[in-house]
């Protein structure tokens, strides 16, 4: 059955863990994101992209454009993502002082929009003659696309249209030229595929459709085409000569690709979109074509962690099972790519393993992405880290111990916030007499089908979830794979109900009470044999927790074997501890350091216990060594 996820953004209300990070966003990180577009934060890399705008208004309105431009080519989307986690922020709460810093930002965007619809600052101030002529490289469909995204989002949380009326005259300005008029081409990065679905949606604009189907239909089907508009242009952002295709998955049409391949992100937004497209049209081929790209991502290509993009060299897909951890490159908004993919696989089929990934990729690798203070930022989400070697030396130099404050390619930081922030939509979905449960979210929601769902839970850390479903229909609540033994209550009694794909149906008569009690039993994980670097290693895993082992907890973490055999210890919740978590202890053997660099001596080891913690928590304490695959010993004490 189709899920159509039409929950708006202020019919659900965070509770519990979700809450407690949405309030930092909102509380925190918004705000400081907020002075980093407009410069000033000390300390903190320039951004600018704020006044970019603000000079783009000035080159319109034929006055000097103050400083010019500054950054990179897509910048404007920064401050696109910035408005879209502002927006949600308004949705869940009153906040006059975040209202004026987005109506502010809402007009600057507006008056550096040109009287034809175009919108990109980087060509408004440096140079209006070359709009459209590097597909490949200048990402202005991109930067549009975060736009509409944010304009989707303004006009649904505070019912201001401003930014809705200007991202609709700039889609009809991109229709024009690419639909209308012919124009060859389509974006190097995709982006503004998923954006139009949405635009779609809410506006009932035809146009944003037919827009998005033709970007999708004609990816791939004409492979001199960026070659071709290298050669024409002769100028080049970054360098590119137009040859890579798979750079940009435009190998193939999008209906013949089988697998994963280029830019980690750029894939993920591409097939989030065509899955969107297929919900929407009913387009199976289009559909299997994202199965088999889901496929081969999640069973070949994904790491343990729900992280993406295994090579620093494109920020890409290498090949089936090349999975490095030590130079892994993981990057956050793929990640959060990746859960968009899943949401809108979901419309297309309710299976249990898009949740899961959904669930995985989140509680993992985005939040990773984000320090607790909220004010530092991972777009590299490494599996090993070691001090003096990652983040220094050559191969490992995009693998930092240490989260920055900001960085010049800005884009993760706003994507966390506005993940975050929107995350009701992720969790809960429904269709015409169904609510969904994808994620286990505390908190109040409301379907448009009459259903009204509270969730009580402390979970990741707790796993029992209950809820109170009021209304008539079905509530259909996802149960994990990796829940082995899952115990489930209706009106305080054990219950069997029917599970389908994944998901036990509850029916709804009146006020329904329903406990489902997850198995939290942590396990360790083995690797496929395919993976080069991980034979013979092992992962631990509680709930949808991957955990890791931090030098400060257990010193030097290479040298330690973990026993399998022995059942690793849970601890209770630490408030005090990491934003409140549980951390657990393993039995371990550690191996005595040697004053030779090679050695043929008996190795020497000691019992110890090992102490983990959740992945998303680590390099929260100071720069120091981490793991989350580990060496195992069956070796008795």
């Amino acid at each position: 059955m189709k899920v159509q996820h039409q929950l708006n953004v202020r019919s659900y209300t965070a509770e519990g863990f979700v809450s407690r990070v949405q309030r930092l966003i909102r509380n925190t990180v918004i705000p400081y994101q907020h002075e980093v577009l407009w410069d000033r934060v000390p300390g903190v890399e320039k951004s600018h992209a704020a006044m970019n705008f603000v000079n783009a208004g000035k080159a319109l309105r034929g006055e000097e454009p103050g400083d010019g431009f500054y950054g990179m080519v897509f910048q404007d989307s920064d401050v696109a993502k910035w408005l879209e986690a502002a927006a949600y922020a308004l949705a869940a709460e009153n906040n006059p002082e975040l209202e004026a810093q987005v109506r502010e930002m809402i007009g600057i965007v507006a008056d550096a929009q040109d009287a034809d619809g175009y919108l990109d600052t980087y060509f408004t101030i440096k140079d209006r003659d070359r709009r459209w002529t590097n597909l490949r490289e200048a990402h202005e469909m991109y930067c549009a696309g975060h736009m509409i995204e944010a304009a989707c989002a303004c006009f649904e949380a505070t019912g201001d249209r401003r930014l809705l009326d200007v991202m609709e005259k700039n889609a009809e300005h991109i229709y024009r030229r690419f639909v209308e008029e012919g124009a060859e081409g389509w974006p190097g990065h995709p982006e503004i595929e998923l954006a139009l679905m949405k635009l779609y949606r809410l506006t009932g604009n035809e146009h944003c459709l037919a827009l998005c189907k033709h970007l999708i239909d004609v990816r791939g089907t004409d492979p001199t085409f960026y070659a071709r508009e290298a050669e024409k242009r002769g100028w080049s952002v970054w360098g590119s000569d137009g040859g890579d295709l798979e750079y940009t998955q435009s190998q193939a049409p999008v209906r013949e690709q089988k697998d994963a391949v280029g830019h980690a992100v750029r894939a993920v937004y591409l097939y989030t979109a065509m899955a969107d497209l297929a919900s929407e049209t009913g387009d199976a081929e289009l559909l299997e074509a994202c199965r088999r790209l889901w496929e081969s991502i999640t069973r070949r290509q994904m790491y343990v962690t729900g992280g993406i993009g295994s090579t620093v060299h494109g920020e890409a897909f290498s090949t089936d099972y090349d999975l490095p951890p030590d130079t892994a490159y993981a990057e956050t908004c793929a990640s959060i790519g990746l859960m968009f993919f899943a949401s809108r696989m979901l419309e297309n089929e309710v299976r249990g393993e898009y949740g899961d990934i959904l669930e995985l990729a989140f509680y993992n690798t985005v939040l990773a992405g984000m320090q607790l203070d909220g004010k530092r930022f991972f777009y590299v989400n490494p599996l090993e880290v070691n001090p003096g070697i990652s983040g220094k030396v050559a191969t490992q130099r995009h693998d930092l111990p240490t989260r920055p404050a900001w960085y010049p390619c800005a884009c993760c930081p706003p994507n966390v916030a506005r993940l975050v922030g929107s995350l009701g939509k992720y969790a809960y979905g429904e269709s015409a007499d169904t609510a969904y449960c994808h994620l286990y979210a505390a908190g109040q929601a409301t379907f448009d089908n009459g259903l009204r769902l509270r969730c009580e839970t402390q979970y990741p850390y707790d796993m029992t979830v209950r809820y109170r479903a009021e209304g008539q229909g079905t509530l259909a609540v996802r149960i994990p794979a990796w829940s082995r033994e899952t115990r489930i209550r209706v009106q305080g009694e054990p219950c069997a109900p029917e599970v389908r794909e994944g998901y036990a149906l509850f029916p709804v008569r009146g006020e329904t009470e329903i406990e489902i009690t997850l198995d939290g039993t942590p396990r360790f994980l083995l690797p496929s044999t395919r993976i080069p670097r991980l034979a013979g290693m092992t992962a631990l895993k509680r709930g949808p927790l991957v955990y890791c082992f931090e030098g400060v907890d257990n010193g030097n973490v290479k040298a330690l074997k973990l026993r399998r055999k022995e059942k690793p210890e849970v601890s209770a919740f630490r408030e005090e501890l990491l934003g409140g978590t549980v951390t657990m202890r393993v039995e371990a053997r550690r191996s005595l350091e040697r004053d030779a660099l090679y050695s043929d001596a008996p190795e020497e080891t000691e019992a110890c216990t090992a102490t983990a913690v959740p992945y998303y928590t680590w390099g929260n304490r100071g720069e120091n060594e981490m793991r989350v695959w580990m060496n195992v010993t069956d070796a008795e004490d």
